[in-house]
């Protein structure tokens, strides 16, 4: 049986692969087959109790700004007036 941590990694790797695939512009079809395994995994994460929702919410989100950068700015008050 494999460790949280090795199962946790496994599920960052699944997860770069998706992000990566769809900055490069992959097939959607590749792209969906590729959600339904992450998504599938991560359920089973959470029903064998091994993470929380909360844990693979923070992982997935670590994974994307990884790959595709921040999802938000920072937005200063002198660039709205400026704007």
């Amino acid at each position: 049986m494999r460790t949280k941590a090795e199962l946790l990694s496994q599920l960052q790797t699944m997860l770069r692969d998706v992000f990566t695939a769809v900055a490069a512009g992959t097939s959607q079809s590749r792209i969906a087959r590729a959600h339904g395994y992450v998504d599938g995994f991560m359920k089973a994460l959470l029903d064998s109790g091994v993470a929380e929702h909360r844990e693979l919410v923070a992982l997935v989100a670590a994974e994307r700004e990884r790959v595709s950068g921040p999802a938000l700015r920072t937005v200063e008050a002198r660039d709205i007036a400026a704007a």
